[in-house]
């Protein structure tokens, strides 16, 4: 025989089980009783985060933080993995360096429209991604063909450059974040004051210039790159942002090349901040 109790609260199934001990046993009553201690010890977080990758020791970094550091679980899988369902993530973080695939790029967007937040990091706005059909305009980014000094698109590895902190009062970029250092650097687009900015240097890494927004957004992190063929510097304000879709969040995040970029105390709580951001 089969007792159906729906809808029952922990003093109601346990009344239950001694009321009824034949019916329910005294093994399902610790095993329920146990379970209770476990979800109430285990502490409140976000639920599960996604991160969806094609380079993975980069990524593990990351979700190892967010368990040690925020006591966040997250799974880390290719795109060819992806749920069909992606609205019981907290956030998904998407690192795809090579093709973006017309499924992982429809679910991404449709996740963000219904309410998610989306954190892109990195190569998830690069040049491989113009073949997407609906990528590009989703992000209201464009990437300019041709040359860098009449405003083309360019990706630039091996360098150094750094990186400033545009917004001194949101969240991602305050939250527990040292900066090492006061960086020169004239903004044309955030309302930041002052000769220099709090920021970092990314050392062995790559740096992309010309990204241009066909919209606005919050801004949040600046580039600040010397090219050691020309001489010349570039201060772009394209560094990361936050912007709305529809019912949800997207965040993109430049830096991150390599494992390395991840591990920078600085850049890493950055990441973490992102992913953890309640607006």
């Amino acid at each position: 025989m089969i007792l159906l109790v729906p809808h029952l609260n922990e003093t109601s199934f346990l009344l239950a089980c001694e009321q009824r001990p034949n019916m329910l046993s005294g093994m399902v009553k610790h095993l329920f009783t146990l379970g209770l201690i476990l979800a109430t010890t285990s502490g409140v977080g976000l639920a599960d985060v996604l991160i969806v990758a094609d380079e993975f020791p980069a990524m593990e970094v990351v979700a190892g933080r967010l368990k040690s550091e925020e006591n966040v679980k997250s799974q880390v899988i290719s795109q060819k993995e992806l749920p069909t369902n992606l609205a019981v993530f907290e956030a998904v973080v998407v690192y795809i360096h090579g093709a973006l695939s017309e499924k992982a790029e429809d679910a991404f967007i449709d996740y963000a429209k219904a309410g998610g937040k989306l954190v892109l990091l990195h190569h998830s706005i690069s040049s491989g991604k113009r073949k997407n059909g609906h990528w590009f305009p989703f992000l209201c980014v464009a990437l300019p063909e041709g040359d860098l000094s009449k405003g083309g698109y360019k990706w630039i590895e091996g360098i150094s450059f750094q990186l400033v902190n545009l917004n001194a009062n949101h969240f991602i970029m305050t939250n527990r974040v040292t900066y090492p250092a006061h960086i020169a650097y004239a903004s044309t687009n955030a309302p930041v004051h002052g000769d220099t900015l709090p920021g970092f240097q990314l050392d062995e890494t790559e740096v992309y210039l010309n990204h241009v927004h066909t919209e606005p957004r919050t801004l949040l992190m600046g580039l600040k790159y010397t090219d050691a063929e020309t001489g010349k510097t570039y201060l772009q304000d394209r560094a990361g942002w936050i912007k709305a879709a529809g019912q949800g969040l997207i965040i993109y995040l430049m830096p991150g090349h390599t494992k390395k970029d991840f591990q920078d105390p600085t850049y890493e709580r950055i990441v973490l901040n992102a992913i953890i951001y309640k607006p």
